[in-house]
């Protein structure tokens, strides 16, 4: 994990790789939770014996899954210290390449794609890539935008 002891050493990264997570297995009892969370449960996700003669041969996480655990995985990449405090402020540009079969290995890449001046201080975008163990393209693509309050 990098650490950055101050916002302009972090700054500084812009348009650079900031790192990549651990790898994190994706199980049916995760799956299975979040679709209780949402109230999704298509079949495609929770009926491991349907989705055995489904299109990917197995359950799939759902896309929002995928998605969702780029919080937890990002603390994996970087630590920024010294902020009063960081508050997601949404995602752009979300996209999801390729599905996640239960079983599946995850990490998270980060890159520092812009840092904006706002009335509260600063605003960063990061571009995550969720990448599966194996696979070529991604699970997931995302922008997410952070406030930065100094």
């Amino acid at each position: 994990m990098r650490v950055f002891t101050s916002f302009d050493e972090f700054a500084a990264q812009k348009g650079e790789h900031l790192g990549y997570s651990d790898w994190h297995v994706v199980d049916q009892d995760r799956i299975d939770r979040f679709a209780d969370a949402t109230g999704d449960h298509q079949w495609i996700h929770v009926d491991p014996e349907r989705a055995k003669d489904g299109p990917f041969g197995a359950t799939i996480a759902h896309g929002y899954l995928t998605l969702s655990m780029i919080p937890a995985l990002g603390k994996d990449v970087f630590r920024l210290e010294g902020p009063k405090m960081l508050v997601n402020y949404g995602t752009d540009k979300v996209r999801f390449p390729t599905p996640v079969t239960v079983g599946s290995r995850l990490r998270v890449g980060a890159e520092l794609a812009e840092v904006r001046d706002v009335a509260q201080g600063k605003q960063i975008v990061i571009r995550y890539t969720v990448e599966i163990e194996g696979q070529t393209k991604p699970a997931c693509v995302a922008e997410t935008l952070v406030l930065v309050v100094l």
